[in-house]
C-alpha cells in the first residue's frame, strides 16, 4: 500500500465549515438556559423535525420525523421544541459567512450553514492550528459552533467534516491532507457509503448492490467503470476520493433561473381574498430577493392546489405563466400580473392547501428588452420607489410598508402556523433583547 501522505499526492488544502445543528444553535445563541437541553426545530406549520441538538438525537428522535407522531414522547423527556425563525437563521449565517471570507480570499458558500474555503494558498502553515483559530473566531463572533474538515478535494472535505463532527478526540477539526494515506483509507473503511457528498440513502442501495459499502470501497472502484454505470458525476467523485480535485470552488455563479416563494397555509382556504393576501405576500417575498440579485423577471408562474390527501373528489390544483411586457423588478407590477394569474386559475368550493408563485425569464438590468412604449423615465421612478421601499423595511422592519392587497389584519388564518417561534433578535427592533 502507498504510505505517502495525501499532501505529497495533491497540493490542494479545501475546507469544508459547517455550523453544528444550525438552527438549533441559533436559538441557543439568544438563549442560554437552552443549553444541554434537548431541543428541536420543527418545519413550516411545525410540521416536523428538521434541526436537533445532540442531547434530542441521544433520546432517539429522529430527522424529518412528523411533530404530532413524537410530541408526547418529546415533552415527557423535556424537549423545546421551536417553530423555524428563517429570517433569524438566515441572518446569522451571512454574519458566520462574513466571518469565513478573513480566512480565505476564496470561498463558496454551499448551504446556509456550510461553506467551502480554498485555503491552498495557506499550506505553508499549520492548517490544522489555522481551522482551530477559524473556530474559536467564529464562535466568538458569533455564538455558533462549528466543525472544519480538511482535503485535498470538495469530497474529502466533506468526509473529514463528517469525521469531525462525529469523533469528539478530533475537537471540531479533522484535516485528511496532515495524515498518510493509509490512516485516511481507514477513516474511509469506517465511513459508510451513503455519507459521501452525492451518493445519499437511494443511491447508496444501488452502491450495495454493487458490492460497495463504504468510502473506501468507492475510492478504490474503477473510476471510468463508475462512470459507465452510473454517471460523469460518480467518475469524479472516484477521483476525488483519490485526492483529484474535479469539482471546483465556484467562484463565479451564473444567473438563477428562477426565484420561489411558496408555502403550505396554516388553515384550509376557500375565498378569493385571502388566496390574493398569500400570493401577494409570496410575490413580495420573491421581489425583494430579485432585487437584492440585482435582477429582473421577465415572467411569473402562480399555481394553487389543494391537499393531495383530501378525497380525490375535493382535490384541484392549477397553475398559469405569465409573460411580462418588459423585464421589473418592481413588486407593484409583479403584484399585478400576480393576481391576474390567480383570478384565472381559482375555482369556489375548495380547500386550498397551498400557493406559490415563481419568476423566471431573469435577466440583469443590462440585458433588460425595452418596450417602445416604456420611457426612461418610469423606469428611473420606479427603480426610486422600490429602493424607498426596501431601506423603510430593512430599517423599521419588514411589512412596516405593504400593498393592501396583502391584508391589513395582523394574524390571517392562511398564515403559516408558527406557535413557537422565537424572537427575532437581530432582524426585528422590538425583539432586541434588553440587559437591565
Amino acid at each position: 500500500m502507498n504510505e505517502t501522505p495525501f499532501k505529497d499526492l495533491a497540493p490542494r488544502a479545501i475546507a469544508l465549515v459547517d455550523v453544528n445543528n444550525f438552527y438549533v444553535s441559533c436559538e441557543r445563541v439568544f438563549n442560554p438556559k437552552l443549553r444541554n437541553r434537548p431541543v428541536v426545530v420543527l418545519s413550516n406549520n411545525d410540521g416536523c423535525i428538521i434541526s436537533r441538538s445532540a442531547e434530542a438525537k441521544a433520546l432517539g428522535i429522529p430527522m424529518g420525523a412528523p411533530w404530532f407522531k413524537v410530541r408526547k414522547f418529546a415533552q415527557q423527556e423535556g424537549v423545546v421544541a421551536y417553530s423555524s425563525n428563517y429570517a433569524l437563521y438566515a441572518d446569522m449565517s451571512n454574519r458566520v459567512m462574513s466571518v469565513l471570507r478573513q480566512f480565505s480570499p476564496a470561498q463558496e458558500v454551499y448551504s446556509i450553514d456550510e461553506s467551502f474555503l480554498d485555503l491552498t494558498s495557506f499550506a505553508t502553515r499549520d492548517l490544522t492550528l489555522y481551522a482551530k483559530q477559524l473556530r474559536q473566531t467564529v464562535l466568538q463572533s458569533t455564538g455558533l459552533p462549528v466543525c472544519v474538515g480538511i482535503g485535498s478535494s470538495k469530497t474529502l472535505a466533506k468526509l473529514a467534516n463528517h469525521l469531525a463532527k462525529q469523533e469528539p478526540a478530533l475537537n471540531g477539526v479533522c484535516n485528511f491532507n496532515s495524515m498518510p494515506m493509509a490512516a485516511v483509507d481507514d477513516a474511509l473503511r469506517d465511513i459508510d457509503v451513503s455519507h459521501v457528498w452525492g451518493i445519499g440513502r437511494h443511491l447508496s442501495q444501488h452502491m450495495h448492490d454493487a458490492g460497495i459499502h463504504t468510502a473506501y470501497d468507492l475510492k478504490v472502484s474503477n473510476a471510468a467503470a463508475m462512470r459507465q454505470k452510473f454517471n460523469v458525476i460518480m467518475e469524479k467523485t472516484v477521483r476525488e476520493l483519490n485526492g483529484t480535485a474535479c469539482l471546483e470552488l465556484e467562484q463565479i455563479r451564473g444567473p438563477k433561473q428562477q426565484i420561489l416563494s411558496t408555502r403550505s397555509f396554516g388553515h384550509p382556504v376557500r375565498d378569493l381574498q385571502s388566496l390574493e393576501e398569500a400570493v401577494t405576500l409570496y410575490t413580495t417575498r420573491a421581489a425583494e430577493k430579485l432585487r437584492q440579485q440585482k435582477l429582473y423577471a421577465g415572467s411569473i408562474y402562480v399555481y394553487i392546489r389543494t391537499s393531495p390527501f383530501r378525497d380525490p373528489g375535493q382535490q384541484y390544483d392549477n397553475s398559469l405563466r405569465l409573460s411580462l411586457y418588459v423585464a421589473t423588478n418592481n413588486t407593484l407590477h409583479l403584484v399585478q400580473a400576480a393576481l391576474v394569474a390567480l383570478r384565472k386559475i381559482y375555482r369556489p368550493g375548495y380547500d386550498y392547501a397551498k400557493a406559490g408563485v415563481s419568476l423566471g425569464e431573469l435577466v440583469t438590468a443590462g440585458a433588460q428588452q425595452q418596450d417602445m412604449f416604456h420611457a426612461a423615465t418610469g423606469q428611473e421612478k420606479s427603480e426610486r420607489l422600490m429602493h424607498v421601499l426596501d431601506s423603510i423595511n430593512q430599517k423599521m422592519g419588514r411589512a412596516t410598508v405593504k400593498l393592501a392587497s396583502e391584508g391589513l389584519q395582523v394574524r390571517q388564518d392562511w398564515r403559516m402556523k408558527q406557535e413557537r417561534k422565537s424572537p427575532g433578535y437581530t432582524t426585528r427592533w422590538e425583539d432586541l433583547l434588553k440587559v437591565d
